[in-house]
């Protein structure tokens, strides 16, 4: 007998908002697979829910935990993945085991709900109708700001997710990479501190400094917009660099200067200064 993996989102915060579909796959489940047992335990201690079997699946351990998973499944057992928070598998765990399943002919099945990424954008008031899911950016500076350049003519809205100690320096490799933009940061969604900051790129930033978010956070970003006005070119670009510069203006400065007011990839205008011939 083939049991089954349901993928179960579950509340991204507040815990009134898990379905009545979820609490009962996670009462009948032989075995939940979880993040941190002691989130999950407080969900089901909030539904009034025994687990028969509670076991740990995260990032750490998710390839060498996905073939005993898959036994069970293939025992006939039930095995519910849930993570922290959300859907699994969108930048959390989940993809190996399903991968697994796939290929063993285990049924898969998904409990909709709650997710981040789709919360903040609606409630952004950004262009919702075609986006970009890029989860987390980069740790790492130099990959990031490469990333962010891969992004820089994408016309569709970004949703990105960042962590509190990273979301300044994310938000100052935003602005350099992709110029101005309309942009949203929403932080704690369906929680009690619930907070969207809407503004430019610039803005948002300047507002982290001042105001340094807690918790999780969401961004979206606008996309890029084609037509809106002519781009300079790479000689106009370089002349308004460098009359910053004269003026007394650092190098750095005045070049994320003309590329916010060019609406263009701070990348551009530096590449126009150092150009042979100019």
């Amino acid at each position: 007998m083939t049991g089954r993996l349901v993928l179960c989102a579950t509340p991204i915060g507040n815990l009134e908002d898990v379905s009545h579909r979820a609490e009962r796959v996670l009462r009948e489940a032989d075995v939940i697979a979880c993040e941190d047992t002691r989130r999950t335990r407080k969900l089901l201690t909030h539904l009034g829910i025994k687990a028969r079997d509670l076991v740990v699946y995260h990032e750490g351990n998710e390839r060498r935990q996905a073939r005993p998973l898959l036994d069970r499944a293939k025992s006939g057992q039930t095995v519910v993945l849930v993570t922290d928070a959300g859907m699994p598998g969108l930048s959390d765990p989940g993809y190996e085991l399903v991968r697994a399943c796939i290929a063993a002919d285990i049924p898969v099945e998904v409990v909709p709900g709650p997710t981040a990424a789709i919360s903040a954008l609606a409630i952004s008031g950004l262009p919702p109708a075609r986006f970009v899911f890029e989860g987390f950016l980069p740790r790492k500076a130099g990959d990031r700001r490469r990333r962010i350049a891969e992004l820089a003519e994408e016309p569709r809205t970004l949703v990105i997710y960042e962590s509190p100690h990273r979301i300044a320096a994310c938000l100052q490799d935003l602005l350099d990479g992709l110029g101005e933009r309309p942009a949203a940061l929403v932080r704690e969604l369906t929680k009690l501190h619930e907070e969207v900051r809407r503004g430019s790129l610039a803005e948002l930033q300047a507002s982290v400094e001042e105001d340094a978010p807690r918790g999780e956070i969401t961004l979206v970003v606008g996309g890029a917009v084609r037509g809106h006005r002519p781009e300079p070119t790479a000689q106009e670009l370089a002349t308004r660099a460098r009359a910053l510069m004269d003026s007394g203006v650092d190098r750095k400065e005045a070049l994320a200067r003309t590329a916010r007011e060019a609406g263009v990839p701070k990348r551009k205008v530096f590449d126009a200064l150092v150009e042979p011939g100019d």
